[in-house]
C-alpha cells in the first residue's frame, strides 16, 4: 500500500496531491517570480527596441544632413486616415478630397522645422498633385513644391508611374536632399513596408545588388 511518502512528486518539489496551504504559498511565490521574470524580460525588449529605433532615426537624419539622399514622406494626418478619397473625388477640387486637419498641418510644420533646425539642404521637393500631399509639402516650407503624377498610387499594368518613381529615386545624386511627399498606397509597393501619416523613410539611391535604393532609417511622425 502506497503511503503519502511514496506519492509521486513533480519536478517543482511538491506533492502533486498536496492541497495544503503550504503548497498554495509555494505556487503563489513561483507565480510571482515568473511574473517578475516576464516583466523584466519585456522591459528589456522594449528598451532594446527603443534604442534601436533611436539609432535608426539618428542615422536617417545624418544621411539627410550629408546630402545625396531621398526623403520619402507620407502626407500628414488626413482623417479618416484609412486611405482613399470620398465619392466624387476631383483632382482639381480640394473640397472633394480627404484633407489635412489641424493635427496634420502641425505635423507638416514641425517636420519642416526639424529639417531646417538640423541644417538639411533640400534641393528639390516633389508632391503628389492630391491636395493633402501638396499641402504637407508647402507647410514644411523647405523649398518650392512641384507636382508629380509619379507620386500617385499606381494600379495600372504595367505600373508606369511606379517605374517612373523608381527611376526618380535611383537617379538622385544631390548634392542635397530630394523630398518626395506621397501616399501610403504609393509607398507600399516601392518599399514593401508601411508608413504612418507624416512618417519619413530615408533612402540611399543605387543600393546594392542592383536595387533602386537602400533604406537608411526612418523618422517617426512628429509629435
Amino acid at each position: 500500500m502506497r503511503t503519502s511518502q511514496d506519492a509521486p512528486r513533480s519536478k517543482l518539489g511538491y506533492d502533486r496531491g498536496d492541497s495544503s496551504p503550504w503548497r498554495l504559498v509555494y505556487l503563489m511565490r513561483m507565480g510571482s517570480r515568473l511574473e517578475r521574470v516576464t516583466f523584466v524580460g519585456l522591459a528589456l525588449l522594449l528598451l532594446a527596441a527603443s534604442g534601436a529605433a533611436a539609432q535608426d532615426t539618428e542615422q536617417a537624419w545624418a544621411a539627410l544632413i550629408a546630402g545625396g539622399h531621398v526623403a520619402l514622406i507620407r502626407h500628414a494626418n488626413a482623417p479618416p486616415g484609412s486611405g482613399g478619397d470620398p465619392p466624387g473625388f476631383k483632382m482639381d477640387d480640394c473640397t472633394t478630397q480627404r484633407n489635412l486637419d489641424e493635427l496634420g498641418r502641425q505635423q507638416a510644420q514641425k517636420l519642416g522645422a526639424a529639417f531646417r533646425e538640423r541644417g538639411v539642404r533640400v534641393d528639390r521637393v516633389l508632391a503628389s498633385p492630391v491636395c493633402r500631399c501638396v499641402d504637407t509639402a508647402e507647410l514644411m516650407a523647405v523649398g518650392p513644391v512641384e507636382k508629380s503624377v509619379a507620386l500617385l498610387p499606381d494600379r495600372t499594368q504595367p505600373p508606369v508611374r511606379l517605374l517612373e518613381l523608381k527611376a526618380l529615386v535611383a537617379g538622385w545624386r544631390g548634392p542635397g536632399t530630394l523630398v518626395l511627399v506621397t501616399h501610403g498606397f504609393t509607398l507600399s509597393p516601392l518599399l514593401r513596408t508601411y508608413l504612418e501619416q507624416a512618417e519619413t523613410v530615408v533612402l540611399k539611391p543605387g543600393g546594392g545588388s542592383g536595387a533602386v535604393a537602400d533604406i537608411v532609417g526612418r523618422i517617426p511622425t512628429p509629435h
